[in-house]
């Protein structure tokens, strides 16, 4: 899980840009918050360790969000969640919307048992909190107000006329439905389990009549379930109702076979998912505005093609749209077109100045395992004598693992206050430390973009 949040810190660090803190709304207890919400003041609660059991058993359905005071995403969001609370307490029933700092000491427990991993990190508790989701809407109040209106509604509805298509299925996102000969049974039942465990991801719907549908071969033997996508082959099907190879079946079916970086926000969804993938990954970072995009996005879509067996995902991207990838891997415009296979553990492997025609080879060489890894390093301090020992990554090998001695070492990145609080601590710690031959205390800083080992303000 540690390695999807950085990729999904990375995504968003590069794709959307978000400033202008709002004002954090008064602390106070859920009933405090529930009047205030009837006086027309605040209709967001604010909940914590003593009290959130109690709002989780009172609310059938109830959104939660984990919030740090420090995070400028989070205080982005405040007043556009405070305009959603507003408008869902008129829902019927009510839509209720609620907090917890989860950064206060008292509440940190609640971020460990709600697996909170990054701020702001909002959570659906469905059925007393039984059932628990997360959050994957829009951060605007009119979006966050019409994903939870669907959000409370069956998981999945029933396509009774091709009326209700048009209504429904959105040419433009994911869509999928089941095609059944009577709604019962074990496949119907077990299209539903599926379709309530994803139904933040994933829009669906039901039917008895293919012919309702907009695409695909209505003679198809039911039952069946049928995907909807606005890429690649728009229309894909299944017979396999077990749960969890229809999940590996939406799961692969719902990305592109090459996922496009560029500015365009229909694709974001898409960028999301291919970071959060725990497959390898093979990004081809080149400048569409110029030169033969065509033949190198031919040449890519052939390889995607070609190893579509490996678990490997494919990406191109737009030089002026990743210019934030580029700095979080390091690399130089002057090395496009290239093509970078990285691993889930941080392995990269690269190739600059590629040619459409070299694609292939290289990404077989690469299976072949012909390939060396790529490291890019900070330079090795000529003088490495404070008490804290400076460690980059033409270093680390020596310095960590092949010292013999005992070796304590902090990844931090600059900008962060909570590495800046510890860095007189550990100066400290290092200073008593200094005459002991076998201990060395140690730093590293990590990338820019990467995501602090201590705190992360960037979450889906």
């Amino acid at each position: 899980m540690a390695i999807s949040r950085v990729w999904i810190s990375l995504l968003l660090a590069l794709a959307v840009v978000l400033s202008a803190p709002a004002a954090r709304a008064e602390d106070g207890g859920a009933e405090g918050g529930e009047e205030a919400a009837a006086a027309g003041t605040e209709a967001v609660l604010t909940l914590d360790a003593d009290n959130i059991d109690d709002a989780v058993a009172k609310h059938p359905f109830m959104v939660v969000e984990f919030y740090a005071p420090w995070c400028g995403h989070c205080k982005k969001l405040a007043p556009e969640y405070e305009k959603a609370a507003q408008e869902l307490s008129k829902h019927d029933p009510p839509i209720v919307l609620a907090k917890v700092d989860a950064n206060d000491d008292k509440n940190k427990p609640l971020a460990t048992k709600y697996e909170v991993q990054g701020f702001p990190t909002l959570k659906i508790f469905r059925n007393q909190g039984k059932n628990i989701q997360e959050y994957k809407g829009p951060r605007e109040a009119e979006g966050i107000v019409e994903y939870l209106k669907k959000q409370l509604g069956p998981a999945s509805k029933e396509i009774k006329s091709t009326e209700d298509v048009s209504t429904f299925i959105d040419d433009k996102k994911i869509y999928i439905v089941g095609i059944f000969t009577e709604l019962s049974g074990t496949e119907f039942t077990n299209f539903m389990e599926v379709a309530e465990k994803l139904r933040s991801d994933y829009d669906f719907g039901h039917t008895l009549h293919a012919n309702h549908l907009p695409r695909g071969d209505a003679a198809v033997e039911k039952p069946f379930v049928r995907l909807f996508k606005p890429f690649d082959e728009l229309v894909v099907d299944s017979k396999d109702f077990d749960v969890t190879a229809l999940e590996k079946f939406i799961d692969a079916s719902s990305t592109p076979k090459v996922v496009t970086f560029d500015k365009n926000p229909d694709n974001h969804p898409y960028l999301l998912k291919f970071f959060q993938s725990s497959s390898v990954k093979a990004m081809l970072f080149l400048n569409f505005s110029t030169g033969p995009f065509d033949s190198f996005n031919s040449a890519y879509y052939g390889a995607a093609e070609e190893f579509k067996d490996k678990e490997i995902k494919f990406l191109i991207g737009d030089i002026e749209a990743s210019q934030g990838a580029f700095k979080y891997f390091k690399l130089k415009e002057d090395q496009v077109p290239l093509i970078l296979i990285q691993e889930s553990d941080s392995k990269k492997f690269l190739k600059s100045h590629v040619e459409p025609d070299q694609i292939v080879s290289w990404l077989k060489e690469y299976f072949d395992g012909k390939l060396s890894p790529f490291r890019k390093s900070e330079p090795i301090p000529e003088v490495n004598n404070e008490p804290v020992k400076v460690v980059v990554a033409d270093n680390v090998h020596d310095v960590v693992f092949k010292s013999g001695k005992n070796v304590l070492v902090e990844f931090y990145a600059p900008w962060c206050g909570h590495c800046k609080k510890l860095a007189p601590i550990l100066d400290e710690a290092a200073k008593t430390l200094q005459s002991d031959d076998d201990v060395i205390i140690a730093k590293m800083v990590i990338s820019p973009l990467s995501v602090c080992v201590c705190c992360v303000c960037v979450s889906v």
